[in-house]
C-alpha cells in the first residue's frame, strides 16, 4: 500500500512544489510591475508629489504610497524593501514620482534622496536676515536655523573662515533646493557659490589692491547697496577708493542705515551721528565688515574701479547718480537734484525724509 502511494505522493509534492513557484513567481512579479505600466510623466495627474517625513519606516513610506496609488500593494513594497535593506536608508523630502515607475524605481529614488529640487533666487544685495527670511518663505530651511549657524564661531570655522560672521559670504545667485533641507547644507551651498566666483584672479587683484577678500567683499556690499546700474558700479567703487586713499570718511548712508538695525525707511540726520562701528560719516575708513552679500559685478568692480578722479556722487532721484570731483561740483548737485526737489514737494505739502549726503 505505501509502495503504491510513493508514486502519488512524489507526483503530489511536485505540483505542489511548482504551483508554489508559480504563485511565488506571480507575486514577485507583482511587486516588481508597476500599477499602471502605461502611465508617464507627461499624462496629466500621473505625476504625483509626495513628501516622506523625517523619520519614516518603511512600513510608513509604503502605506503612504499605497495611499497615493502608486504601487500595487504596501505588503508587496515592504517586502521588497527588507529585501534590499531600505529600512534605514529612508531619505526624507519631496519625491515625484507617477505609476508607471517600478517599485524598484520608486525605491530606489527613496533610498538614494533623490530628492524634488526648486529653483530659489537670492537677489543681489540681500541681507543675512533677508536671505534666511526668504528661505524660510520658501520652504527651503528654517529661518532661525539658518541665521543662528551665520553667526555660529564654530561653523564658520569649519568652512575655512574666520570672520564673526557670514554676511557678505552668501552668495547671491538661483540655487536648486530641496525643501527642507538643513541650514548648514544651504549655507555650504552658498559659501560653496562664492569660492567658485572669487578666483586666484581675484584674490591677486586685491593682493595688489593691499587689501584682503573680506574688505573686498566689504566694499563690494557698499557698491552694492549704493547702485542697482551696471555702469556705474565701478564709478562708485572710483569714489570709495579714492576716499580710502585720501582718508575722507566713506559717509555711505547704507553702512549707517545696517548699524541701525531697525529702520523704517527714513534716514534722519541724528542717525548719522549714531554711534555705531558702521557709522561712515563718523568713523573714516571701511566697516568692519559686508553690510550685504554681493554679486559678481559688485565684486568685480571692487577689485577693479574707473579710472576716474571722483569724490562725490549723489542721487538724481531716477535710479541714477550724478558724479564729481570737487565740493563745489557736488553742492551743486546736490542743490539741483535733492534740495530744489525737495523744496518744491514740501511746498505741495508732501513730507519728507531727510538723506544724508556725501
Amino acid at each position: 500500500m505505501t509502495r503504491a502511494l510513493a508514486p502519488w505522493l512524489w507526483v503530489a509534492t511536485v505540483c505542489a512544489v511548482g504551483i508554489g513557484g508559480y504563485v511565488g513567481y506571480r507575486t514577485v512579479q507583482g511587486i516588481l510591475r508597476p500599477l499602471a505600466p502605461e502611465a508617464r510623466p507627461q499624462t496629466p495627474d500621473a505625476l504625483r508629489t509626495i513628501t516622506i517625513p523625517e523619520g519614516a519606516t518603511l512600513r510608513q513610506v509604503a502605506t503612504l504610497l499605497e495611499r497615493e496609488h502608486l504601487i500595487r500593494s504596501h505588503m508587496g513594497f515592504l517586502l521588497l524593501g527588507k529585501l534590499k535593506s531600505a529600512e534605514r536608508h529612508i531619505h526624507a523630502g519631496e519625491y515625484a514620482l507617477h505609476a508607471g515607475m517600478r517599485p524598484v524605481e520608486i525605491l530606489s529614488d527613496i533610498v538614494t534622496g533623490r530628492v524634488v529640487l526648486h529653483d530659489v533666487t537670492i537677489p543681489e544685495g540681500y541681507t543675512a536676515a533677508q536671505i534666511g527670511e526668504l528661505l524660510g518663505h520658501k520652504g527651503v530651511t528654517v529661518a532661525g536655523d539658518f541665521m543662528r549657524l551665520v553667526r555660529d564661531g564654530e561653523f564658520i570655522r569649519s568652512l575655512n573662515l574666520d570672520e564673526p560672521t557670514l554676511e557678505g559670504y552668501l552668495f547671491p545667485e538661483t540655487y536648486r533646493f530641496a525643501h527642507s533641507m538643513k541650514a548648514k547644507d544651504v549655507i555650504r551651498a552658498m559659501v560653496s557659490g562664492l569660492e567658485q566666483v572669487f578666483t586666484p584672479e581675484f584674490k591677486a587683484r586685491a593682493k595688489d589692491l593691499d587689501m584682503n577678500v573680506h574688505e573686498i567683499l566689504t566694499l563690494a556690499s557698499l557698491i552694492e547697496k549704493e547702485t542697482g546700474v551696471d555702469t556705474e558700479r565701478e564709478l562708485v567703487s572710483a569714489v570709495f577708493h579714492n576716499r580710502l586713499r585720501s582718508k575722507i570718511p566713506l559717509q555711505s548712508d547704507p553702512t549707517v542705515i545696517y548699524g541701525l538695525g531697525q529702520f523704517d525707511g527714513n534716514l534722519r540726520k541724528q542717525d548719522l551721528t549714531s554711534t555705531s562701528p558702521f557709522n561712515t560719516y563718523l568713523i573714516a575708513g571701511l566697516p568692519p565688515g559686508p553690510i550685504a552679500n554681493p554679486g559678481a559685478k559688485a565684486i568685480r568692480a571692487a577689485l577693479y574701479p574707473a579710472p576716474a578722479k571722483y569724490l562725490y556722487f549723489v542721487s538724481k532721484n531716477d535710479g541714477t547718480h550724478i558724479f564729481a570731483t570737487s565740493l563745489q561740483e557736488h553742492n551743486q548737485n546736490v542743490e539741483r537734484f535733492q534740495k530744489r526737489p525737495t523744496h518744491r514737494r514740501e511746498a505741495n505739502g508732501e513730507r519728507q525724509a531727510v538723506n544724508g549726503q556725501r
